[in-house]
């Protein structure tokens, strides 16, 4: 109820807004101007490729349409969290969103395809699987199928690994707490690896790293740093592990009603804004490299030998993900970065 009432309230006011203008003249057909902005959500903050990805794709589709087509980003939780997002899309109440892949495992399991450890070693290769036609004509019916139609993919690069014991070898996992999301996939990795797995609510790494509680955590470079998790870990360890993928969808309900020359106008707005936040991901990992050295943690990359350790270590991994995404996925997956 809490969260109709909010999103009544969101359209209210933005109607409001909105039809106070429409008695004024203008050169464009009125019949074709949106009376309330379609609104598009997150559960990001404003500092972040999330939000990045999301007002530029608002931004251009209002480029596009000359100004007659209208997205407003409700960041930050503000209109659902993850979960609630994903509800309300699918239901047709908002018609974007713009989020990490990981709570979409839940409500579309093949999804848990990106959940594949080391897969690929560079994010080059990662994009270049992702945006593969025969790749993305599979992964779109899953989400066809899921009552959503898929945008596109951005990302935050790699999640990496923090951590206050130095990882050399794959023996040095053994027994390392670390902090994972309430992901089977996730846990079953760090568990093949002889770590000890640790869900724990977000809101609760920082103050669990500095009472000891847990010795590492893994997340990609954003999430380090708007968080000041490096101030208490003496490493960052680019494992490379998992990409952090960003997801733009649009209920399919909603995308069908659409005009096909509406369609048109999201579509190319869609791989614009995607292009520019891969862009803006590459810049600000770089900047948060630097604040985190800065800071005096010490950043490394492990070899290839340790990767090729890991990789093999996890296997049961992909047998597991297999069982639910199907090999045809999951291979033209693996293949299509090559």
């Amino acid at each position: 109820m809490k969260k109709n009432k909010k999103i009544v309230l969101i359209f209210t006011i933005l109607f409001v807004i909105l039809a106070s203008g429409c008695g004024k003249k203008t050169t464009i057909d009125q019949s074709d101007v949106q009376r309330y902005a379609w609104p598009l959500g997150t559960a990001s903050p404003e500092d972040t490729v999330t939000q990045i990805y999301a007002q530029k794709f608002a931004d251009e589709v209002e480029r596009l349409s000359n100004g007659t087509m209208k997205i407003q980003v409700y960041p930050n939780s503000t209109i659902g969290g993850d979960v609630e997002l994903l509800e309300s899309c699918k239901a047709g109440d908002i018609p974007f969103v713009v989020q990490n892949t990981a709570p979409q495992v839940s409500f579309m399991p093949k999804i848990a395809i990106f959940d594949l450890p080391c897969a690929y070693q560079t994010i080059d290769e990662v994009r270049k699987a992702i945006d593969n036609e025969a790749f993305y004509s599979l992964i779109q019916d899953v989400y066809d199928k899921g009552g959503y139609k898929l945008l596109g993919y951005a990302d935050q690069e790699f999640r990496v690994m923090t951590s206050n014991i130095k990882i050399e070898k794959l023996s040095d996992f053994k027994g390392i707490k670390i902090r994972t999301m309430e992901n089977t996939y996730h846990i079953a990795f760090w568990n093949s690896l002889g770590a000890n797995p640790t869900p724990m609510t977000f809101s609760e790494v920082y103050i669990g790293l500095q009472q000891g509680t847990i010795d590492a955590q893994e997340n990609p470079y954003e999430v380090i740093t708007s968080s000041k998790l490096y101030e208490q870990q003496k490493y960052v360890i680019n494992i490379n592990h998992l990409p952090h993928l960003i997801s733009l969808i649009v209920s399919d309900e909603f995308y069908q009603s659409l005009p096909i020359e509406k369609q048109m106008i999201i579509d190319e707005a869609a791989k614009t804004a995607k292009s520019y936040a891969r862009e803006a991901a590459d810049e600000r990992v770089i900047e948060k490299k630097q604040a985190i050295t800065a800071s005096g943690t010490e950043i490394y990359d492990i070899t290839e030998g340790l990767y090729q350790d890991i990789k093999e270590a996890s296997s049961p991994v992909y047998d597991k993900i297999e069982e639910v995404a199907g090999e045809e996925l999951v291979n033209t997956y693996l293949e299509a970065g090559k």
